[in-house]
């Protein structure tokens, strides 16, 4: 194997999580009948350019298919982020209604509809069926395909360039990252803007958020492999902000080389990647022992809970829950169902565990001593959607980065 980007040979492991079933591939009860596809998950490092990174071993267009469960609008907090982002870009911009925007993996909708409503032309790139039909539902024009250089020259032949590109959390979910890359410089007008959204390695090694590797989740970054990553293809990164969704995340603010002069704050954070140990082999070689404590401590927590004769469920079908729960090897017995509030996901069993998801009504009639938050970084919002579970003594409890209870 190589490195996606710099095509080096890939020799040191960054973690090993065995094999899993693709992290959204939930099963609706006649699947219960068949066999699971299961496949590695193992993540590399590049020591030439320090992307962490996993093989393709399932086809991406298997992976974000027809029936593909995420629609982002399901989660209150993330859509006041991406209102806040929108209203932030447009007048740090200058955005007018002769502007024009493109966003690449748009899902439902869910950003460019306050884009929409701020009267902006917009356009979205989206690969999966179920989401781009949602998005079009609320009227926003929507593309359903994957996104990459021929796309991009074909979008600039029909439409002209963007004056601003917003790539959120996807540029971790393209195997070619070249030519993902590649298109986003081509699809940028002269003077535009591409901004770029990710988890940030860095938090995911100290907050030992193993569960976020998925096999949807191709590349891992730190700010300097990204900033290397886009100035491959011409693109140069001249702000970053630290976020916290996603446990930590980054947004990277990007044009046509020359275009800006790069702010001090993409240098304050490669200094502190350098602190952090990012630049040396051994920051990325004691991960594993981190996700095998996780692991056991979940573990260890539920047998406890059960022996004590108190009852746990689950709260939030999310893809890093099932790479937690696979790992760790919870079935029903241990966690007989997990609730959430999307109905593309309720009456349908984790890929793997195969434990039931239900609707949140399912708390309400079973009163359980414990919810296992599984999405924790949603778990300020989870904690007040559901804080009538104190009525009866419940309490939460979330295993990442640590196994807290409260």
């Amino acid at each position: 194997m190589n490195c996606r980007f710099c095509a080096a040979p890939l020799k040191d492991v960054f973690l090993d999580l065995g094999s899993a079933p693709p992290s959204n591939a939930y099963l609706d009860a006649a699947a219960l009948r068949a066999p699971e596809a299961w496949f590695p998950l193992k993540l590399h490092t590049c020591t030439a350019c320090r992307l962490v990174q996993v093989d393709e071993v399932q086809d991406h267009a298997s992976i974000f298919s027809a029936d593909y469960a995420y629609f982002s609008s399901y989660s209150r907090s993330w859509l006041a982020h991406a209102q806040a982002y929108v209203g932030l870009a447009v007048a740090r911009l200058g955005l007018t209604p002769a502007s024009w925007v493109v966003e690449i993996a748009s899902n439902d909708g869910y950003l460019l509809q306050y884009v929409q409503t701020a009267g902006i032309p917009c356009l979205g790139v989206e690969p999966t069926r179920g989401t781009a039909e949602a998005a079009r539902a609320r009227g926003i024009e929507t593309v359903q395909a994957f996104f990459g250089l021929a796309m991009a020259r074909d979008l600039v032949a029909g439409r002209g360039q963007a004056d601003l590109v917003v790539a959120n959390n996807v540029l971790a979910h393209v195997p070619d990252l070249n030519d993902f890359v590649a298109g986003l410089a081509v699809v940028l007008a002269p003077g535009g803007t591409v901004t770029l959204e990710f988890p940030h390695l860095m938090q995911l090694v100290a907050q030992r958020q193993f569960d976020t590797v998925y096999h949807e989740h191709f590349s891992y970054f730190s700010l300097q492999t990204a900033v290397r990553v886009l100035a491959a293809h011409g693109l140069e990164v001249w702000d970053v902000e630290e976020l916290p969704t996603h446990g930590g995340s980054l947004r990277l603010w990007a044009s046509h080389a020359g275009r800006r002069d790069r702010g001090a704050s993409v240098d304050a954070l490669l200094s502190r990647e350098l602190a952090a140990g990012m630049g040396q082999d051994d920051f990325y070689r004691g991960f594993q022992a981190a996700a095998d404590a996780v692991k056991h401590d979940l573990l260890a927590f539920l047998l406890e809970q059960r022996r004590a004769g108190r009852r746990v469920a689950g709260y939030g079908a999310a893809a890093k829950g099932n790479t937690l729960l696979n790992y760790a090897g919870v079935r029903p017995d241990l966690l007989p169902y997990v609730a959430d509030a999307s109905p593309h996901k309720q009456g349908r069993y984790l890929p793997g565990s195969r434990i039931p998801v239900v609707d949140e009504g399912q708390l309400r009639a079973d009163r359980p001593d414990i919810v296992l938050v599984l999405p924790w970084n949603l778990r300020a919002e989870i904690s007040t959607q559901l804080d009538y579970i104190r009525e009866w003594g419940g309490r939460f409890a979330a295993a990442v980065p640590r196994m807290e209870l409260w």
